[in-house]
């Protein structure tokens, strides 16, 4: 089999493990109906938590997270060999833009933090672990999930340079760091006009 072969294999089994949305299917199964007409719309976990249900919006970071991860897992072991470093990144890349692009729902999807996060955990697990602290400093401080994510992403190419295994994965994680950006535009938006909501654990009494 062709390294291009096993490439799109990969980047297939990726996208549609990827794009199963988890946050809408969770919400629907426990009576809260759809995800989207709640708070921003979003299909990820902070806008779960919005439900007040702070269990739900967790397993829903969990599923999010276990997606990308498991799809990279899978790649990198039914591709092992020369070619499975780069199957398991091909795999989890397009797990994270099936995330937040999946086709089941029109192309609008999440912004990518908890499943780019599972993705970087199965393949650079110190690379994770250094993103997730950055990310809970950053909330416990400042209350804001949206500059949490923006700032551990953002590190995390600098930090895959020293500890990852090789370049090859310092690029692959900048390019889906840059999409988690972009994808928070919006939230950048707010930021700097002071109109970004803060973390809230307890259930919303009107949509933003």
């Amino acid at each position: 089999m062709s390294a291009e072969t096993i490439y799109a294999i990969s980047a297939l089994l990726g996208y549609f493990v990827g794009s199963i949305p988890f946050g809408l299917i969770l919400t629907r199964m426990a009576g809260y109906g759809d995800i989207r007409k709640i708070g921003s719309g979003n299909i990820g976990a902070t806008n779960v938590l919005r439900t007040g249900n702070k269990g739900l919006a967790l397993l829903t970071v969990l599923c999010d997270a276990f997606k990308a991860g498991i799809a990279a897992f899978v790649a990198g072991h039914i591709f092992a060999g020369e070619n499975g470093v780069t199957a398991s990144l091909v795999a989890g890349a397009f797990g994270v833009l099936g995330h937040n692009f999946p086709v089941w729902l029109k192309f609008k999807g999440g912004k990518g933090v908890a499943s780019t996060f599972g993705f970087i955990l199965m393949t650079c697990w110190p690379v994770a672990l250094i993103a997730l602290a950055i990310w809970l400093i950053m909330a416990f401080t400042f209350k804001y999930s949206s500059l949490s994510a923006l700032t551990a992403s953002a590190l995390v190419p600098f930090v895959s340079y020293f500890l990852a295994p090789s370049i090859e994965y310092t690029y692959v994680y900048t390019a889906i760091v840059i999409l988690v950006i972009v994808r928070h535009h919006a939230n950048i938006k707010r930021l700097l006009k002071g109109e970004e909501s803060k973390i809230k654990l307890k259930k919303e009494e009107k949509s933003e």
